[in-house]
């Protein structure tokens, strides 16, 4: 898909992939963009810095009726969505099933796997009525592998990379795209407070190789061109997954080993 002339919604933009998205996407020539963010100050600060044709509106990824509650604004102001973009998420607490409490749990799969469910079933209507339209998540390389020190982040990540891949399968010969995005390490404001969680992560994050949010914006627009469900702006994350498939028992004792 070509995004010139689209009506675009972006959540968790008030920063990192989300702003640099909504940036991309004026100047790749959307008709309009809304920015949605629970941080209202930092989604108008990304639509001030993205130029005209850009709204800021406060969002709980965490909440339907705010999901709900976004699409029917943007409807309101600019027409029928062309591309939503669930792009919020969370860090989530460091550690496995002893750590994490039930409310973390709770939060992240909310944030994580149903603002995308939600967000699916507010605009697939208006979509499939067109018969066009395009789904974008955001999951994480965790999703595709797994991330040690952060279980509920690992198994969230996961469940939106299935979601995607369901989505795509069902919906696909209706003319809808779905694409889900999966970086590793990005240089956020996120990616620092995971790091301060887990000892040893900024050794992890070296090798992952940390890119900017530019980068996934870039490799986003990419994919969106080649309307590819996955979209890995680190290409070793596709050789990670190969290894998987091929010799999954040898790519646990890898990863048991560098624990």
């Amino acid at each position: 898909m070509k995004i010139q002339g689209k009506h675009i919604v972006v959540t968790g933009a008030a920063g990192g992939i989300g702003r640099a998205l909504v940036e991309r996407f004026v100047a790749e020539g959307a008709r309009a963009v809304v920015a949605a963010d629970y941080d209202l100050a930092g989604a108008q600060a990304t639509a001030e810095a993205a130029g005209p044709g850009v709204t800021a509106r406060k969002f709980d990824a965490g909440q339907e009726a705010d999901v709900q509650d976004l699409v029917r604004f943007a409807n309101e102001a600019n027409g029928r969505i062309d591309v939503f973009f669930s792009n919020a998420g969370v860090t989530g607490p460091a550690g496995g099933p002893l750590e994490t409490t039930n409310e973390d749990w709770d939060s992240l799969w909310r944030i994580h796997v149903m603002a995308h469910v939600w967000a699916s079933r507010a605009v697939l209507p208006q979509m499939r009525e067109a018969g066009e339209g395009y789904l974008l998540n955001t999951a994480s390389a965790a999703g595709l592998l797994t991330q040690p020190s952060a279980l509920p982040y690992t198994v969230t990540k996961h469940a939106a990379v299935a979601l995607a891949e369901w989505l795509s399968i069902t919906y696909g010969a209706e003319g809808i795209r779905v694409s889900c995005v999966c970086p590793q390490a990005v240089r956020t404001q996120m990616l620092v407070a995971a790091m301060g969680q887990s000892e040893g992560a900024s050794d992890v994050v070296a090798a992952a190789g940390l890119i900017d949010p530019e980068d996934v914006a870039r490799t986003v627009v990419e994919g969106m061109a080649d309307e590819r469900l996955l979209i890995l702006p680190h290409p070793e994350v596709a050789q990670r997954m190969a290894f998987k498939g091929a010799d999954h028992e040898g790519w646990l004792a890898d990863l048991r080993a560098k624990i």
